[in-house]
């Protein structure tokens, strides 16, 4: 196969990596919270409840802003209902998952939860506006953040909480363009709610970091006018605007999903098109970035099959819901997907994996049992890890390949990220099923001396996972022959693999 190539030069970069790009989603759907992270009687649960298995897995993952409490949950939730004694907390029907929510965990275990974590673990969280409002969102963000001295702060630091949660990251809704969400909004009634609801919380607290709701995906049929409209409303009064995208394979088109990517850097690329034609519209010198809070490979489809199964009678407590469980092919291509991410740092300011634990995720659990890695772990774990600091510039002359979704496409995708010593980790991804892709990157004034490890995510078995029975079945492993010549690194990336490359 032709060698792919691409240049590193210290003078051409995308920008800063803002550590939020590794945020995750603990929604209350299926087992995420409840037998995921919260399961007070296993073995491995602290006091209050925690698994601290779990707990060890996320802090491995690296996951930084945490977006709660939903999703599609949040547009029929009553904040009250997760706040006070635990055992007090009324049960309640969610239309969204059609499931019956207990309210055991809510918003103080959320909080602890993060500080468990640890100081990364940042809060992001969602306010109603299906059902409710200004309203609740004003009397939630009291509650949560002023220090005490009202009937609202007073009540929380009653519930045992005296320090302020400090919460500075709000989502205004949930994929409000969505006609399966309860309260869904045209564009301009959404838009209105939201920059009244925006207005009012920054009289409340002028620091709080605001994300307006966008499409919940490229397909949508308002898509880009959705985002004009909102943005025409609040681009003052907002910071960032949503992205949602997940993917999947159909009717068997492997070469497709392999390059779920090109959709993906399409999306934010018409996305900060729209935001930058609002802008110019209003004469505005501000500039509106993304947050890209929810994004995953999905099997959406098995989904919305198993949904016409469900007896409209029954709301059980937290089922098994959406509980993919991925192969090496999935975790390829969410590698890519962090890849894309990367390569618009410059516009992507926050990104959410969906979700956390069970429900589509990197961490699977068994009630009472053990906690394990996806295969889909490792990607994001490792860009995590390695993926700070200052992206480069990365523009690749491939081979390409032919897909029925996205025409011809690079069988090379690759991005790379500067730390601030000096260090240079190459993410690559080689989209080819059947051969090994050459690969040499000419390395400008970095000054780069050795390879410190290239590690590859493959398998003889593009459908090899990760299962309670063989939970370590799906791992990276070390890449011998990778080396530096004069001015130049040299690999071989193997068939259908995720690549890190750490030079120092």
């Amino acid at each position: 196969m032709r060698t792919a190539r691409f240049t590193l030069d210290p003078a051409f970069t995308v920008g800063p990596v803002d550590p939020r790009l590794f945020g995750s989603f603990v929604e209350h759907l299926g087992r995420c919270v409840y037998t995921g992270i919260h399961e007070p009687g296993h073995s491995a649960a602290d006091a209050d409840g925690l698994r601290t298995d779990v707990l060890d897995l996320v802090r491995e993952l690296g996951v930084t802003a945490i977006r709660y409490p939903g999703g599609n949950f949040v547009s029929g939730h009553r904040w009250e209902d997760f706040v006070g004694p635990a055992e007090d907390r009324p049960r309640r029907l969610d239309l969204a998952w059609h499931s019956t929510e207990t309210n055991r965990f809510g918003l103080s275990e959320y909080i602890a939860f993060l500080r468990k974590v640890g100081p990364q673990a940042e809060p992001m969280m969602a306010v109603n506006l299906g059902t409710r409002g200004i309203t609740e969102a004003l009397e939630l963000q009291e509650y949560a953040n002023h220090p005490a001295g009202t009937a609202l702060s007073d009540l929380r630091v009653a519930h045992g909480d005296k320090d302020p949660f400090g919460i500075r990251l709000w989502c205004l809704g949930n994929e409000m363009d969505g006609p399966w969400q309860t309260g869904h909004k045209t564009a301009e009634e959404y838009g209105r709610l939201a920059a009244e609801t925006a207005r009012a919380m920054r009289q409340q607290d002028p620091g709080v970091e605001l994300v307006a709701c966008g499409s919940s995906s490229q397909s949508m049929p308002t898509f880009a006018a959705w985002e004009a409209t909102v943005l025409t409303e609040t681009y003052d009064l907002v910071d960032h605007i949503s992205l949602h995208a997940y993917y999947e394979p159909h009717d068997g088109d492997l070469d497709s999903f392999l390059a779920s990517a090109v959709d993906m850097e399409s999306f934010i690329e018409n996305v900060v098109a729209t935001c930058d034609h609002v802008g110019a519209k209003l004469k505005s010198t501000k500039k509106i970035n993304l947050s890209f809070d929810e994004w995953n490979v999905w099997y959406m489809t098995r989904w919305q099959e198993q949904a016409t199964t469900f007896a409209q009678d029954d709301w059980p407590e937290a089922p098994r819901l959406l509980e993919d469980n991925y192969s090496v092919t999935d975790a390829v291509v969410l590698g890519s997907l962090l890849i894309a991410l990367l390569r618009h740092a410059d516009r992507v300011k926050i990104a959410c994996l969906a979700q956390l634990v069970n429900v589509i995720a990197p961490i699977l659990t068994e009630p009472g049992g053990p906690a394990w890695r996806q295969t889909t772990f490792f990607p994001f774990a490792q860009t995590s890890r390695y993926g700070r600091g200052e992206v480069l510039d990365v523009r690749v002359d491939s081979p390409t390949y032919e897909t029925a979704e996205y025409g011809t496409t690079d069988l090379l995708h690759a991005t790379a990220v500067r730390a601030d010593d000096g260090a240079v980790t190459v993410f690559a991804v080689n989209r080819s099923r059947t051969e090994a892709l050459p690969l040499e990157v000419t390395l400008g004034d970095l000054g780069l001396t050795s390879v410190v490890e290239h590690t590859v995510l493959a398998d003889a078995d593009p459908d090899a996972r990760n299962t309670l029975a063989e939970p370590e079945r799906v791992a990276p492993h070390p890449v011998d022959g990778t080396v530096l010549t004069d001015g130049g690194l040299e690999a071989v990336l193997e068939p259908l693999s995720w690549n890190v490359i750490r030079l120092a």
